[in-house]
């Protein structure tokens, strides 16, 4: 059924800025000046460097936008321009490990701030309470309508935003510029390299915007636009925002608070009662972010269905008239989002993933999916279906390299081997049932 277009330019503008920016940049900058020994200028280096994945990836996947507006975003572009069994193994992968991972630990950052926000105690059932409540209400918005979802998604960007100019701001008035020149001492021979680990972190979520791409008006035009100015914005608050909260409370201030050092900076500028504000905007801003995982992951399981790569095809794919999100398709990233809910408190009560979480098994496999799309791109410039030399072949080369960078620095981590077994195990099972389908079709 074809789907009624929902969403303008802006919203898919803010879908890549509101996803990304969300929860990490607040809590992930101490991260970054411990593995820079608290060189503020070596940090900005890195956020370049980590930039190039997400610029450059996004530049390119912007060609393959224009090609198609087919339901589906990546999975389309896989399945149009590599394969369907490598199409419906990348959906099964995002379906059951990307989004509900990611969506439980946005879920969880919710509670940790709400639980700042109202002194409450930080308790593993408090934080996994708070964000079931969370994901509940933003399922309900995106559940029952579309352009609810989207307005949120607008606002809670727009809210994001200001926050992080006004410290950025605070911080190049009140701050001592002093600390930008620190030199630090980065951690270990290859130290700078688990940096990017955090930052990619950071950036994630950006190509969420494509799995709405059949809903956007005029998407082969408006989505390649979001897909280009969307990064740009990002690469260039976020640098902003760590250059002004540096200067602010000083590197070694922020190493020594960890992720408390947002509301010491809130607190000095503004003071007690201002403080409670801007974690509501801090709140509003993680919200934001979830809303945006939400509002992609509801439309996967729908997005294989339509093309027969998913169990009981034809009721997921199934839309009722007059709606426009897939219910089935919904119910299912519930289920799915709420077993990894289960799974990250575990991880987190019993400290199963030490100084990490589950939002970090998918990345290193996304980027080595989106790599696979980057070699596409160059292909089709070579059997001219691309014009631009720069496009064509520059700009995903570029990106490719970013990407290796992500994937050398998330293997700076131990337990980044465990996360690729888990992936690799759902991808094999992918393609398993793909083959047998295949197999059914054909007798």
């Amino acid at each position: 059924m074809k789907s009624e277009k929902e969403y303008g330019l802006f919203t898919a503008i803010t879908m890549i800025v509101g996803i990304v920016i969300g929860a990490g940049i607040f809590f992930k900058s101490d991260n970054i000046l411990v593995y820079t020994g608290g060189s503020v200028i070596k940090g900005v280096m890195l956020f370049c460097l980590a930039a190039m994945g997400i610029v450059f990836g996004s530049l390119t996947i912007a060609i393959l936008a224009t090609k198609t507006t087919k339901p589906g975003g990546v999975i389309t572009y896989a399945d149009e321009y590599i394969g369907r069994k490598v199409a419906g193994c990348f959906g099964w992968f995002q379906i059951f490990i990307y989004y509900p991972a990611l969506i439980a630990v946005v879920s969880w950052i919710v509670g940790v701030y709400m639980c700042m926000l109202f002194n409450w105690n930080s308790t593993p059932e408090n934080l996994t309470l708070i964000g079931i409540v969370a994901f509940v209400i933003i399922f309900g918005i995106n559940y029952f309508s579309a352009i609810l979802g989207g307005f949120f998604q607008n606002f809670s960007t727009i809210s994001k935003v200001i926050l992080l100019l006004v410290l950025a701001i605070a911080g190049f008035i009140y701050g001592d510029p002093k600390f930008v020149a620190h030199s630090g001492d980065i951690v270990g021979r290859f130290g700078w390299l688990g940096a990017l680990a955090p930052i990619a972190f950071s950036y994630d979520g950006w190509v969420v915007s494509t799995s709405i791409s059949h809903e956007i008006k005029n998407s082969k035009r408006n989505l390649p636009i979001a897909l280009i100015f969307g990064p740009l914005f990002v690469l260039a608050a976020y640098i902003f925002y760590f250059v002004g909260i540096s200067i602010l409370l000083g590197p070694d201030e922020i190493m020594r608070l960890g992720d408390a050092h947002v509301n010491a900076a809130v607190t000095m500028v503004f003071g007690n009662t201002g403080a409670k504000v801007f974690l509501i905007f801090i709140v509003i801003s993680v919200l934001g972010t979830l809303n945006g995982f939400t509002l992609g992951s509801l439309r996967m399981p729908y997005s294989l269905a339509i093309r027969n790569m998913f169990p009981n095809s034809k009721k997921v794919a199934y839309i009722k008239p007059g709606h426009h999100v897939p219910k089935y398709s919904s119910k299912i990233s519930f289920v799915l989002a709420g077993i990894w809910i289960i799974i990250n408190y575990l991880t987190q009560k019993y400290n199963l993933i030490p100084n990490s979480d589950v939002s970090e098994i998918p990345i290193v496999a996304s980027y080595i999916l989106y790599i696979a799309l980057y070699i596409c791109v160059i292909k089709m410039y070579f059997k001219g279906e691309v014009k631009s030399f720069i496009r064509g072949v520059i700009v995903p080369i570029i990106a490719i390299l970013g990407s290796i960078l992500i994937i050398v620095g998330g293997l700076q981590n131990p337990m980044t081997i465990i996360y690729l077994v888990i992936c690799v195990i759902v991808i094999i099972i992918a393609y398993l049932y793909l083959v047998k389908i295949d197999n059914d079709t054909l007798k």
